[in-house]
């Protein structure tokens, strides 16, 4: 990015990261409290962070940790914020086939959601998941099968679509 501007990186990433972080958290809202967290953190290390290979993979791993600790400590929270947004209709409509998806992976382990998400939605290899997450290839493998069983398993339940094949 040149001259490291970090406004230009925040508006060509921002809604991007959210578009990838609301199936992993469920909820729009979540999705971009995560977003915004991670890149107020980026904002402070910007000088380090500009020079990364790929600073919106660095922010997009920060959103996942908070993502992850947001999700350990405030279950309670969480089922609030679900009941609000099961009631707002101020998020566009999303096809049938979305919002199926969306529902089923919420009901998965946050680690299987987020290897389901980077893998089908960012389209990262499997290689660059294990990277981001600091995990072995294998491990990833390993929540990639189990995620996309239990994925089919829940839209066949549904009666929702069978293929998982894109989130």
């Amino acid at each position: 990015m040149a001259g490291g501007d970090f406004e230009a990186f925040y508006r060509a990433n921002y809604a991007r990261l959210v578009g990838q972080m609301v199936p992993v958290v469920g909820d729009v809202h979540e999705a971009e409290d995560v977003v915004q967290e991670a890149f107020a953190r980026a904002s402070l290390h910007w000088s380090r962070v500009r020079g990364y290979h790929a600073p919106e993979a660095w922010v997009r791993r920060v959103a996942l940790n908070y993502a992850l600790s947001g999700l350990r400590r405030a279950r309670s929270r969480r089922r609030v914020v679900e009941r609000l947004a099961q009631s707002s209709q101020a998020v566009p409509a999303a096809s049938a086939e979305v919002v199926d998806m969306v529902a089923a992976l919420r009901r998965l382990p946050l680690r299987q959601r987020e290897v389901l998400v980077l893998y089908y939605v960012v389209e990262l290899p499997v290689e660059e998941i294990g990277r981001q997450l600091r995990l072995p290839v294998g491990t990833v493998k390993s929540r990639l099968a189990r995620g996309r069983t239990a994925l089919a398993r829940l839209l066949g339940a549904d009666g929702s679509r069978e293929e998982a094949s894109h989130a």
